[in-house]
């Protein structure tokens, strides 16, 4: 009797064991997702140089908004270039006379293919290269901005005074590559660009620019800065 007492008393002890058991519900400790990294872009390099075509622009975008959003006055000493971010100070060369000027960037553009800064009417001046509206130059990054920027990158495809054609050049590319966008340019009239891509670095986005070209009649497909 007492050892058929015992092995009840065991029984009811291990149920209550159990019963204790499944009534705390273990959780798993999840950690929060990581947060999705934003593009960064590294400030240029003192030093950083490139050649080209530069030309110049006055009317009419002056007394407009820039893309940083300042207002463009074509007499003070800005520029516009496609990629480096906006208060880059670059020292422009014109290669045929030796003159200089120190320049602010404010600006995006040029928007055609083979020049790679637009500059205002007044560094025009300084550079002695207002009749010839271009010149073969050298710009040299003399002082970079404060601090890293966060952007992203893509490829200009087209630029349009009807807003009915890029929107038709934007609905193509975005079949073939999977992201477009159409975005206006201030002036009077306004114009209106085909962006293709989201890319996180200009390489990338050079990559893709390759393809493009390759893919079908744009010889004129380069890499551009979307800002924020």
């Amino acid at each position: 009797m007492k050892a058929r007492y015992g092995a009840l008393s065991t029984l009811l002890l291990i149920a209550l064991l159990l019963g204790e058991g499944c009534g705390k519900k273990k959780t798993a400790a999840h950690a929060p997702p990581a947060p999705r990294p934003s593009p960064h872009t590294p400030a240029p390099k003192l030093g950083d140089s490139e050649a080209g075509v530069a030309s110049w622009y006055g009317a009419p975008y002056h007394g407009r908004p820039a893309a940083n959003g300042e207002i463009y006055d074509m007499e003070k000493l800005t520029a516009a270039h496609r990629t480096l971010p906006f208060d880059t100070w670059v020292r422009v060369e014109n290669l045929t006379n030796g003159k200089s000027v120190d320049v602010r960037i404010i600006d995006r553009g040029p928007f055609v293919g083979n020049r790679i800064i637009d500059l205002s009417h007044a560094a025009a001046q300084r550079l002695d290269m207002i009749g010839p509206g271009t010149a073969q130059v050298r710009i040299v990054v003399v002082k970079p901005p404060a601090r890293e920027t966060s952007s992203l990158y893509a490829v200009q495809v087209g630029v349009f005074k009807a807003k009915e054609n890029a929107d038709k050049l934007q609905a193509e590319m975005k079949t073939k590559y999977g992201k477009a966008r159409v975005s206006m340019r201030q002036g009077s009239p306004p114009t209106w660009r085909v962006l293709v891509g989201e890319e996180s670095s200009a390489s990338k986005a050079e990559e893709l620019a390759l393809r493009i070209r390759g893919d079908i009649s744009i010889s004129n497909a380069f890499v551009v800065r979307l800002d924020p």
